[in-house]
């Protein structure tokens, strides 16, 4: 399986996790809130809901809703929902914090999901990323210093929003940090809130 298939089952598993939804909705909601998927189509989605449902994470479910164009008639939609087995699934997604988890086609999904993880994977996940930006801040400042000369404007320009970019991201990341640090271990552990 492609690292952008298990991308999209993790993301639809966290989506079906904060409610059921049907197709177009699942479609709508990963085009909106997951940039990565801009250019989902059903073409790829529903092959990834069969898998889902022949692994037994998700189920099917039929619910029926008014259309005004058909005078009020109702009309099938199947609807999906998370499993016991898709939720515990999910949740063993959400301890993964290898390198995978904070790059660049990959952070924002995690990110998204931050809320059900664990406060010691977000920290890992935030810090892993903040190093790879790190790396790629400084390859950026080795490259402008030997190719200074040979590069045009317009070069020169891309360059330096790269490099923009990329200081802004670490400066962000830098916060998160410092927010997650600054929890209370009481707020990241919820048998600790029931003491």
């Amino acid at each position: 399986m492609s690292r952008r298939s298990e991308l999209l089952e993790f993301a639809v598993l966290g989506l079906l996790h904060e409610s059921p939804m049907h197709g177009y909705e699942l479609r709508k909601r990963l085009n909106a809130a997951l940039g990565v998927f801009r250019a989902l189509s059903y073409g790829t989605l529903y092959p990834c809901l069969r898998g889902l449902l022949d692994q037994g994470l998700i189920a099917e479910a039929v619910s029926t809703q008014h259309t005004a164009a058909t005078s009020g008639s109702k009309r099938a939609r199947i609807v999906y929902e998370l499993t016991a087995d898709g939720k515990e699934h999910f949740q063993e997604l959400l301890k993964e914090a290898g390198p995978t988890a904070w790059e660049d086609d990959t952070f924002d999904v995690h990110l998204a999901f931050f809320a059900r993880t664990e406060a010691e994977v977000r920290l890992r996940i935030l810090e892993g990323r903040r190093s790879r930006l790190e790396e790629r801040l400084e390859n950026i400042r080795t490259s402008s210093a030997k190719n200074r000369e040979r590069f045009d404007t317009y070069t020169t320009a891309l360059e330096r929003h790269g490099l923009d970019s990329a200081e802004r991201e670490v400066r962000w990341l830098n916060e998160l940090i410092t927010a997650e640090r600054n929890i209370p271990a009481s707020a990241t552990n919820p048998t600790a809130q029931k003491l």
